[in-house]
């Protein structure tokens, strides 16, 4: 999904320049290129915590349902 990954860093990339202009409309170069920085490694780094929550889940999972489990089994 490299690919995929980088879109979604130069869509934010893209956005932010957008949001730059509607603020500022007389932004400069600099500006401009400073918010597309921003929005570009603000987007790889959401995604990376998105992926990291994403791993984080199915474990969570499992102990949720031994923790169930063992509660059955001392009701019995």
């Amino acid at each position: 999904m490299g690919i995929l990954d980088e879109v979604g860093k130069v869509a934010g990339a893209i956005a932010a320049v957008e949001a730059t202009e509607k603020v500022d409309a007389d932004a400069g170069f600099l500006t401009k290129a400073a918010a597309a920085v921003a929005g570009f490694e603000g987007a790889g780094a959401l995604e990376k915590m998105v992926e990291k929550k994403e791993d984080e889940k199915p474990a969570d999972d499992t102990q949720q349902a031994d923790a169930g489990d063992a509660a059955q089994d001392s009701q019995t």
